[in-house]
C-alpha cells in the first residue's frame, strides 16, 4: 500500500520558486522584444534558447516537487501557457516584424496575424497536450521558425510559405512529440533535443556566418522530430491494433 505524501514547508517554498522560474519567462519574452525592436536579432534568439531551456525543465522539476499537491491553490499549467504563448508565439512574430523578415503593407501584417490567432485557438484546447503526452496540431514552435528565418536568412516569400503552413498546421490532428514527456523514444528523443540545442547555441556564436555542417545537424533534428512524429500518430497505432 502506497504511503500518504506529507509535505515540507521547505518543499512548498521550493514549489513556489518553482513558479516563479517559470514566470521568469515572462520577463524573457519582454527582453525578446526589445532587443527585436533594438535590431539585435541575436540577442533576441540567445533569450529565446534561455525561454527554451527554462521551458524544458521546470515541468520536469514541478513533478519532482510535486507542486500540484504541495500547491493545489495554483494553476502551475495555467502560468506555463502564458508563458509559452509569450516566448513560443508572441515575441517570435515581433521579432520577425521588427527585423522586416516579412513582407511589407497589409500582406505581411496579416502573416504576423496568423500564428498568432493559430496558437489562440490552440492553446485554449483542452486537448491541446494530449492524456499520452503528445501536442495535438503544430505545436506553436514560432520561436523555431523565427529561428531558422534569421539563421538560414530567409527571404520573405520563404518565411510567408512557412508562416503559413505551420498555421494550417496548428488545425490538423498530427500528434507532436512532446521531448521531455513523450513515453516513446523518449530516451533517444531527450538526447536528439540536447544536441539540437546545443547546435542552436554554437549557430549564434557562429553568426552572420553559420557553418553549414552545424545548419545541417540542427536541420536534421527537426526531420526526426517530424518524422517520428508522423509514425507514431499514423504508423504505430495501426501496428498496435493489428496486434
Amino acid at each position: 500500500m502506497r504511503e500518504p505524501f506529507v509535505y515540507s514547508t521547505r518543499l512548498r517554498l521550493a514549489g513556489l520558486a518553482l513558479h516563479a522560474y517559470t514566470a521568469s519567462g515572462t520577463v524573457l519574452a519582454l527582453l525578446i522584444v526589445i532587443a527585436a525592436i533594438d535590431g539585435d536579432a541575436v540577442r533576441a534568439l540567445w533569450l529565446g534558447l534561455a525561454a527554451l531551456w527554462i521551458d524544458g525543465t521546470d515541468g520536469m522539476i514541478a513533478r519532482r516537487l510535486r507542486v500540484k499537491e504541495t500547491i493545489p491553490w495554483f494553476d502551475g499549467a495555467m502560468l506555463d501557457n502564458i508563458v509559452d504563448y509569450l516566448t513560443y508565439a508572441f515575441a517570435p512574430i515581433v521579432l520577425l516584424w521588427t527585423g522586416n523578415y516579412l513582407p511589407h503593407g497589409w500582406y505581411g501584417a496579416v502573416l504576423a496575424a496568423l500564428p498568432l490567432l493559430a496558437s489562440s485557438y490552440q492553446f485554449c484546447r483542452v486537448d491541446a497536450k494530449t492524456d499520452d503526452h503528445f501536442f495535438l496540431g503544430f505545436p506553436s514552435y514560432w520561436n523555431v521558425v523565427a529561428f531558422y528565418v534569421v539563421i538560414l536568412g530567409l527571404g520573405h516569400t520563404a518565411t510567408a510559405l512557412i508562416l503559413l503552413i505551420c498555421s494550417i498546421l496548428v488545425f490538423v490532428p498530427v500528434k507532436y512529440v512532446y521531448p521531455s514527456r513523450t513515453k516513446a523514444f523518449r530516451s533517444m528523443n531527450l538526447l536528439t533535443t540536447l544536441v539540437w540545442l546545443a547546435a542552436y547555441a554554437v549557430l549564434l556564436t557562429q553568426m552572420p556566418n553559420p557553418n553549414s555542417i552545424v545548419i545541417a545537424i540542427s536541420l536534421a533534428y527537426l526531420v526526426y522530430y517530424a518524422a517520428l512524429s508522423l509514425y507514431l500518430t499514423f504508423v504505430s497505432p495501426r501496428r498496435t491494433k493489428a496486434v
